[in-house]
């Protein structure tokens, strides 16, 4: 495939789908022949009515409701997805042995799936509460049989990575008296480890498939809905009022309609199809080359994981692990997420100065009036979810009544009607679309038992301070390094490891899941340097995130390299370098945390300090990667703008002052370069 095609035309519905399918493993569903599609489709919607219906009006028992939710997601994940990811165009011919397209065997393992997740929840409490610490055969038998089909089926939706990392783990519990060093411990045997990861609610039935349940499902239907009434398209149209017009307009119109959908979807891969649709092939077309629109692309859409209201399920699992208001948590999220998109702005700003290029013209851009008149109704339900969420409601209450004013708006909006059929639909579609990311929370429910079970995340904590502290004795000898203590440097080397140790967790791993691991793991570490809970949670998340657009496994990145048509290596390199605000806004907020605005000791001035210094610092890395101000810079130059940036990762006067004071050399060489040449670039 050519690097940089001059073939701009936007993709067709089928085309997109099968770029979504080919790069997003959780959409990678198996075609089946139309009686067992209708089953299945009973099935789904099923599952949306009863989470609904449990959430909104039932009163359902913890343990039950969430053996209730994993046996749907198990028993259709073996009904969705092969043993073997496929791209097949027609279901293959019937057999006795596959009946409409479905292997008799993976039917025997969703009822099997089904019956072992059910088996204890639907036990009497009071019979459970014996058991526990002294599982019966039948329960062991259980426990194993849900284990390793929780292990398979997040190996078809999700990937092997996931259900390796949880191998690995249950061998640590097993043989803990081999293991070396600090990681040593007694070990547990086969019956204790399925008694904890089983019977307790410390693992498969943990915090993780609870959230799920719970919350994220009617959060992802709820955005199922929203995009069905109207609220994507009118995102998309706003968008291109707002900056299509401005140079390298379409750039910018991915900026914010990307920003805008990830108020309501948290996956970077459908928000990267979704939007990259339509930008992707603009940008080409004013003259962007094809790698950088894919990864304009596909770095803005990875912002959705971190925009408000949503946050995928990231923002719920720290409302369970933190025993914090929501609406604390997206406050905390508001202005991290406010300075990627900026970060990208930048850059693609830049980018459009030096390449010349124009906006749109004034018959390629919407009106505004006529959007608004045609869409301003599907705006009501994200409204009345984020009011009842800023109430004080709970999140689920919020989905609830989000959902319910989806689907009247729906009925009522005469542009983009609701029928009773697109409702059926929209529930399969809501359903299907939380089945990986389900099976994922399961193994990941593994994990964390075996990390309570053994203790290993204080044992891990430990081993990454002290080696930090080794590091920071070493580097604090050296002048003028000398100038900061061994603690600083301790910090400092911590937060490194445990980003970089995100980052590769995060490469094939759903982001939800290498956040859950790597807060039980590496949150210990950052307790012990004396950080707040808050700030350690949202730092390990953010470098999960970034996993998305980061090489070799770029997700997001690879599917805008099929719709832009580009080498996918070089879209997601270049998506990297236009993320880079995202991994320096967590350094910000762990130095000072009035960034988050919810955080001990929190002061408007403070807050106002740390947002310019992260805005400078934010500007000047998009300075040395673009390579232009208001004209070229030279080598030495962009490294120079790239070092002083770094001191703003602690932002506070000082910092700024000497930042700026750095900066002005460069400034007038710049100033003097552009009266030279007489750049004229718009």
């Amino acid at each position: 495939m050519a690097d940089e095609p001059t073939n701009d035309r936007e993709l067709t519905a089928e085309e997109l789908h099968e770029i979504e399918r080919k790069y997003d493993p959780e959409l990678a569903f198996r075609t089946t022949g139309r009686s067992i599609a209708l089953i299945v489709s009973v099935i789904l919607v099923a599952m949306s009515a009863y989470h609904f219906y449990a959430s909104g009006f039932g009163l359902v028992r913890e343990l039950l409701h969430r053996g209730i939710h994993l046996s749907f997601v198990l028993g259709l994940v073996f009904l969705l997805f092969s043993w073997r990811r496929s791209t097949p165009q027609e279901p293959p011919a019937p057999a006795w042995y596959r009946p409409g397209g479905v292997p008799l065997l993976d039917m025997v393992f969703a009822i099997m799936a089904v019956g072992a997740a059910l088996y204890l929840p639907l036990l009497p409490p009071q019979v459970v509460s014996i058991r526990v610490g002294n599982p019966s055969e039948m329960d062991v038998l259980m426990g194993t049989a849900l284990l390793l089909l929780t292990l398979e089926a997040t190996r078809r939706s999700v990937g092997p990575t996931l259900p390796i990392i949880a191998l690995i783990f249950v061998a640590f519990a097993i043989f803990g008296p081999w293991a070396p060093g600090a990681l040593k411990h007694g070990g547990a045997s086969w019956e204790a480890l399925i008694n904890h990861l089983y019977m307790t609610n410390q693992g498969i039935y943990g915090i993780a498939i609870g959230v799920m349940a719970q919350y994220v499902f009617l959060f992802i239907l709820f955005g199922v809905l929203a995009t069905r009434i109207g609220l994507g398209q009118l995102f998309i149209d706003l968008a291109m009022v707002i900056a299509g017009r401005y140079a390298g307009g379409p750039a910018k119109v991915a900026i914010f309609s990307s920003a805008f959908m990830g108020t309501i979807s948290g996956s970077s891969i459908a928000n990267t199809v979704t939007t990259g649709a339509l930008t992707i092939p603009a940008m080409k077309r004013v003259g962007y080359p094809a790698h950088f629109s894919g990864a304009v692309e596909a770095t803005s859409s990875t912002g959705g994981q971190i925009t408000p209201p949503i946050l995928g399920a990231a923002a719920f699992i720290m409302v369970e692990y933190l025993e914090i208001p929501l609406r604390d948590i997206l406050a905390a999220a508001l202005f991290p997420a406010l300075l990627h998109y900026f970060g990208i702005f930048i850059m693609v700003h830049l980018e459009a100065r030096k390449l010349g290029l124009r906006g749109l013209a004034a018959s390629e851009l919407p009106k505004a009036g006529l959007v608004l008149r045609q869409h301003w109704l599907s705006v009501i339900p994200l409204f009345i979810l984020v009011y009842l969420i800023l109430s004080g409601k709970t999140p689920d209450y919020a989905a609830v009544y989000g959902i319910i004013a989806c689907v009247v708006v729906g009925f009522l909006n005469p542009v983009n009607r609701l029928t009773l059929t697109d409702l059926w639909q929209a529930l399969a579609d809501g359903a299907r679309n939380t089945l990986a990311v389900g099976a994922a929370a399961a193994t990941v429910g593994v994990v964390v038992g075996v990390v309570t079970l053994t203790g290993v995340g204080f044992r891990l904590g430990y081993v990454v301070v002290q080696t930090a502290t080794d590091m920071g004795g070493f580097l604090s000898a050296l002048w003028p390094l000398s100038y900061f203590a061994i603690e600083q440097w301790a910090l400092f080397v911590s937060l490194i490891l445990i980003a970089i140790a995100c980052i590769i967790m995060g490469a094939g791993i759903p982001t939800t899941a290498t956040y859950i691991i790597l807060v039980a793991v590496a949150a210990p570490a950052l307790a012990v340097l004396n950080v707040e809970p808050l700030v350690a949670h949202f730092f390990v998340f953010y470098y999960g995130v970034l996993a998305d657009i980061t090489p070799p496994v770029a997700l997001a990145a690879y599917a805008a390299a099929g719709i832009a048509g580009s080498n996918p290596f070089k879209t997601g390199n270049t998506a990297f370098r236009l993320g880079i605000a995202k991994a320096l806004v967590p350094f910000v907020f762990v130095y000072s945390p009035a960034l988050l605005l919810v955080t001990d000791g929190f002061t408007w001035a403070s807050f106002t300090i740390t947002l310019a210094g992260a805005m400078l610092g934010i500007g000047g890395l998009g300075v040395a990667f673009s390579g232009f101000l208001i004209a070229p810079l030279t080598r030495l130059e962009r490294w120079a703008v790239a070092l002083v940036s770094l001191l703003f990762i602690a932002p506070g006067l000082t910092t700024m002052a000497i930042g700026l004071v750095l900066w002005s050399p460069i400034a007038l060489l710049q100033l003097q370069r552009r009266r030279e040449t007489g750049n004229t670039a718009q």
